[in-house]
């Protein structure tokens, strides 16, 4: 299984209100973890030598600033960057089934 490395400046945005995209994307994370997906994240905030110690984001924040986070790694590569992953990215990154959207059927019920 693939490694999914994610850096961010912090994980939920702040106080006791979080930002509703943190909070999604918390939900993607958990959701590919469930399913068997190897993912790390890492915030600066909390963890900054884990970015001094990866030369990929290293050279991306000195090329782009840490305004240009987050930033996704598979395998070592960049996948993503200025924004999370989907779950479908997750999912397809991590050799998962693709996630069916509730209602995905649009023929009325008669899929098939």
């Amino acid at each position: 299984m693939r490694n999914i490395q994610i850096f961010e400046l912090s994980q939920g945005g702040s106080g006791a209100f979080p930002d509703e995209a943190a909070v999604d994307f918390a939900a993607d994370v958990a959701w590919a973890k469930e399913q068997g997906a190897h993912i790390e994240r890492f915030s600066f905030a909390e963890q900054p030598d884990e970015f001094a110690r990866n030369a990929v984001v290293e050279d991306f924040v000195e090329r782009s600033g840490y305004d240009a986070l987050p930033l996704a790694l598979v395998d070592g590569e960049l996948a993503v960057a200025g924004r999370h992953p989907t779950r479908n990215e997750l999912a397809r990154w991590a050799g998962l089934a693709q996630p069916v959207a509730a209602g995905g059927c649009c023929s009325g019920g008669h899929c098939g």
